[in-house]
């Protein structure tokens, strides 16, 4: 695993934290750090965490080769 995919795998774990907590207490952390999820940094963090996402799909399917 290279660093890339590490740093997008820790980032998609903090974004699943936060729709853990959305689902659980309705509090969607990102949005109370940074003003309300229609601001462009809560938008622009949304964002990169679907883009880490799409990485973490290489990381399913890397095993597969063998």
């Amino acid at each position: 695993m290279n660093t890339l995919q590490k740093t997008a795998l820790v980032i998609t774990i903090i974004g699943a934290l936060n729709w853990l907590l959305i689902g659980l207490f309705q509090f969607d952390l990102v949005a109370t750090l940074f003003g309300g999820s229609d601001e462009i940094l809560a938008r622009i963090i949304y964002i990169l965490v679907g883009i880490c996402g799409i990485i973490n799909i290489g990381i399913l399917f890397k095993n597969l080769d063998r």
